[in-house]
């Protein structure tokens, strides 16, 4: 990439004298026109940094989905099914999708042109909060999963007791 990382590089500004002065039109005209292209070359920058860092964002999410396909090709090859055990691994898987899905959503918001679309984008407060809530959804939802699990094997172990209660009471 043949782009300048940002504050790498210095803009000059090189004055040309000009015929009349420095309150002349061509003057401000020229001034102007060092101005933007200044700012053009900032936002070049810009731009090129946001894509090295987009290159490896994708480069690493490349490497989480070649990771996950290993990964789940164990786990599948020694317990025969595609089950996921562990709470601490699950609690950290979680909270990773949790994070990309919020990566995935600023990046779907930086993408959006809001002048193009006519302003329906969310803010970036309601963008937060939307986050947040399924954050929030995320973990009730682990949570209500982790309690069926507790309630399920509290019945087991009830249907058990309540089998050996009658072998016990039916001699």
């Amino acid at each position: 990439m043949a782009c300048h990382p940002p504050g790498s590089g210095s803009y000059t500004v090189v004055i040309i004298p000009l015929r009349t002065g420095l309150c002349s039109l061509d003057a401000l005209r020229f001034y102007l026109w060092v101005k933007r292209l200044k700012d053009l070359e900032r936002e070049k920058d810009a731009l090129c940094s946001g894509l090295e860092i987009l290159e490896k964002a994708r480069l690493w999410y490349l490497q989480r989905l070649q990771g996950n396909g290993a990964r789940q090709d164990n786990t599948d090859a020694r317990t025969g099914v595609g089950s996921f055990h562990g709470g601490a691994a699950e609690a950290r898987s979680c909270l990773l999708r949790h994070r990309i899905q919020r990566v995935n959503g600023a990046l779907g918001s930086v993408m959006s042109e809001p002048n193009v679309t006519g302003g329906n984008n969310p803010s970036p407060r309601d963008a937060v909060e939307d986050s947040d809530l399924r954050w929030h959804n995320t973990v009730l939802t682990q949570e209500v999963s982790d309690k069926n699990r507790r309630i399920s094997s509290l019945e087991l172990e009830k249907d058990a007791l309540v089998e050996k209660l009658d072998e016990l009471q039916a001699p």
